[in-house]
């Protein structure tokens, strides 16, 4: 019964649309770091270099998402889509046809944040189909999408081992051309989309001091979903890797590794949005930010099992796919009519986030100390400072907007 009401509440094929458009944009965003242990041979880099080359897809995506967000409030989502997708064959086609030398690969990287931007777009699209009451769980639907992340690390390593990393660019150009066919068809905009408004309007919103405090909470989930999603190749490697362990993992199974990792973490997107509509997204972010530190603190012990270290990095990584559909429950109960630019707002810090994690945590420190430890720990220590103010700021929250008397549960 609920899911019939469910469906009778929005638009399925715009909601199936948002989703393909996020899955392919997403796969293709995390190219860089699927295909690190290849492109990093090429180059020989040193371990800041191998983060900063897989985090500047993610510096990308934070630059071009609030402009993509505030394109979907100007001119619809559809528009705004099928520009985005258009942006983004430019580095696929760069990156099979050239990127032969790091400079050009940085270059690549970055252009690769419009693929990136698909957050601001699809989720803005998703919202305004639903009602509050599915907020969580349409937008987590449509947030799944970061599922494509799977699809590239899984697939990437394959294909380049068979035909070399430039051709994987290629080849994701048909996804994309494939999906930008069903999305042009499919979408339609919400009738309950607001005009379009002066651009100076739009911009307000950052003299709220909830969308700052959004988006240092989604820099923690998203942030870390994303961040580690394209590190962990190099983190797997490096720790269980054929090159330091005789008899260790090869490539393609680190591939594996980490597909197994990301797909925790897309998979249960959803579920903590449709979780966050039953009790409460604020009620659940305090119990997964708590996990999350505790994952965190576990992988800094290092097993000598990968099977026990796949164990803690997919928990962590679960409970930051249903954080991410967490706050983006919340979201929308606060800022309903500027959804487009407050998801480009957010998503932009949490892709700042995921850049900041391995540019200026896990990678600087893999080499000053010569070991993973000291970046986890650090990691468990901010996310566990960010439970306790998340409490804090929550509780102010109850008394102002979040009250009980809306009818959504928070």
């Amino acid at each position: 019964m609920e899911a019939k009401s469910f469906r009778k509440a929005g638009h399925s094929p715009s909601l199936l649309s948002a989703f393909l458009y996020f899955d392919v944009s997403f796969m293709i965003w995390v190219l860089c770091g699927a295909l690190s242990l290849y492109i990093t041979k090429d180059f020989g880099l040193t371990d800041t270099q191998k983060a900063t080359m897989v985090a500047i897809p993610i510096l990308g995506g934070s630059v071009f998402r609030i402009p993509m967000g505030i394109l979907a409030d100007r001119i619809g989502c559809k528009k705004a889509g099928l520009i985005g997708m258009s942006l983004t064959l430019i580095p696929l086609l760069w990156g099979w046809l050239g990127g032969t030398s790091l400079l050009e690969i940085q270059m690549i990287g970055f252009l690769l944040g419009f693929a990136g931007a698909s957050f601001a777009v699809s989720l803005s699209l998703a919202s305004r189909w639903y009602p509050p009451q599915y907020q969580g769980l349409a937008m987590g639907i449509a947030g799944a999408g970061n599922s494509g992340t799977a699809l590239a690390t899984f697939f990437g390593p394959q294909i380049a081992q068979a035909y070399g990393w430039h051709n994987v660019f290629g080849i994701a150009m048909i996804p994309l051309i494939i999906v930008m066919i069903v999305f042009a068809i499919l979408v339609k905009d919400a009738p309950n989309a607001p005009a379009p408004k002066p651009l100076k309007n739009y911009l307000s919103v950052f003299k709220h001091a909830d969308t700052w405090w959004f988006s240092m909470f989604y820099a923690i989930t998203f942030g870390g979903f994303v961040g580690f999603a394209n590190y962990a190749s190099i983190f797997f490697y490096d720790v269980y890797g054929d090159s330091t362990h005789p008899g260790g993992l090869t490539k393609v199974q680190v591939g594996y590794l980490v597909t197994i990792t990301v797909i925790a973490g897309s998979l249960f997107r959803p579920v903590g949005g449709w979780i966050a509509d039953k009790i409460g997204g604020m009620r659940l972010l305090v119990i997964l930010y708590s996990v999350i530190s505790v994952c965190a603190f576990a992988i800094s012990t290092m097993p000598d099992s990968f099977f026990v270290m796949l164990l803690y990095t997919s928990v962590m990584m679960a409970c930051l796919g249903m954080g991410n559909g967490s706050v983006f429950q919340i979201i929308p109960q606060r800022f309903s009519s500027e959804i487009g630019v407050i998801t480009g707002i957010v998503g932009a810090a949490g892709g700042l986030g995921g850049y900041l994690l391995p540019t200026y945590i896990l990678g600087p420190l893999k080499q000053s100390t010569g070991s993973q430890v000291t970046g986890f720990l650090v990691v468990g220590s901010i996310v566990l400072i960010t439970t306790l103010i998340f409490y804090a700021v929550t509780r102010s929250w109850r008394k102002t907007w979040a009250k009980a008397e809306s009818g959504v549960n928070f």
